[in-house]
């Protein structure tokens, strides 16, 4: 069997680009060279975007060249909702995180559903939950919705909704509902990911999952998540899950050392609560010293007085 190039096009032979090289210009040679390939193969320059003839380009095809926000433009709104400054250590992440969704949201292959909202909002409870200004953290998570077209309320009523399914469920049945058995919110949201080719995962809905198993008291380790992770999106919706193992793992990796560094704040707080204490307990040691001082003082003066009264009694 031929492998060579030369069993599918027929390209000229050494012999006959010598000939052509010594009777003609090499841009000429390589024009003709180029022009016999373009023949040969039947490429064809003209492309439109999304005019292909497949299901996907069928589907989404009426989205090329829509305009959409950028993700420098997302950052922008969310810093103008905002109005104040991010605390140094979170503006990295927070950075991160408005980009990260904003491109998740501006995929024309996204679908939101409550295991999202869920997954959303559990993330921001966690990376935040640190966070040293309590009122500024609120505005930090509502101008991040806004910034890119979320409205706060509704996530937090589609998230109430799957948690409060999934509380007092066992794995099992979870398992059932993620492969379409029943009516439950979460049976229509695995029904509507299964009968769809191009449904698209996001670590929102990984999260999401991971905020379901611990509603059943799942033991909430990277290893014992993990399996089921990889049941509950390979084997129950029958979809790739090796991204959202990946994403198992880091969930819990972040959220260890966010647990190492509450930590770290309560001893160092703890520290800072004992030397006030020592502090206030010194200034108040020494302001009973100079009480003791004053009335001593006060109690000599008094007994000289007496005396150079008595004195000057006995001179008259």
């Amino acid at each position: 069997m031929a492998t060579s190039a030369s069993a599918f096009v027929s390209t000229p032979s050494l012999n006959a680009l010598s000939r052509r090289s010594s009777t003609k210009p090499l841009y000429s040679f390589l024009d003709e060279i180029d022009e016999d390939l373009d023949k040969a193969l039947g490429r064809r320059v003209e492309y439109k975007a999304g005019a292909a003839d497949s299901e996907f380009a069928k589907r989404f095809g009426h989205l090329a060249g829509k305009e959409i926000k950028t993700v420098g433009e997302a950052f922008r709104d969310f810093t103008d909702m905002l109005g104040s400054p991010i605390n140094a250590l979170y503006k990295n992440m927070m950075t991160d995180i408005v980009g990260t969704l904003h491109l998740i949201l501006v995929n024309g292959r996204f679908q939101r559903d409550g295991i999202f909202s869920l997954g959303l909002l559990t993330s921001l409870e966690l990376l935040l939950r640190n966070y040293p200004e309590e009122d500024i953290k609120s505005d930090i998570v509502s101008s991040l919705l806004k910034s890119v077209g979320l409205d706060e309320e509704e996530l937090k009523v589609e998230a109430r909704v799957i948690e409060d399914w999934a509380k007092g469920k066992t794995k099992d049945e979870i398992s059932a509902a993620l492969q379409g058995e029943g009516d439950s919110p979460v049976s229509e949201i695995a029904r509507a990911a299964k009968g769809d080719e191009f449904w698209m995962y996001s670590r929102y809905f990984g999260i999401g999952l991971i905020r379901m198993m611990e509603c059943t008291g799942i033991e909430m380790e990277s290893e014992t998540c993990y399996p089921i992770m990889e049941e509950w999106i390979g084997t129950c919706l029958g979809k790739p899950y090796f991204t959202a193992c990946n994403d198992n793992d880091t969930y819990f990796k972040v959220k260890g050392k966010l647990d190492m560094m509450e930590t770290l704040m309560k001893e160092v707080e703890i520290r800072e609560k004992k030397r006030l204490a020592q502090r206030l307990e010194d200034k108040a040691e020494a302001a009973l010293r100079r009480a003791d001082k004053e009335v001593r003082l006060q109690k000599e003066i008094a007994s000289d007085t007496e005396k150079i009264e008595e004195a000057e009694v006995l001179t008259r």
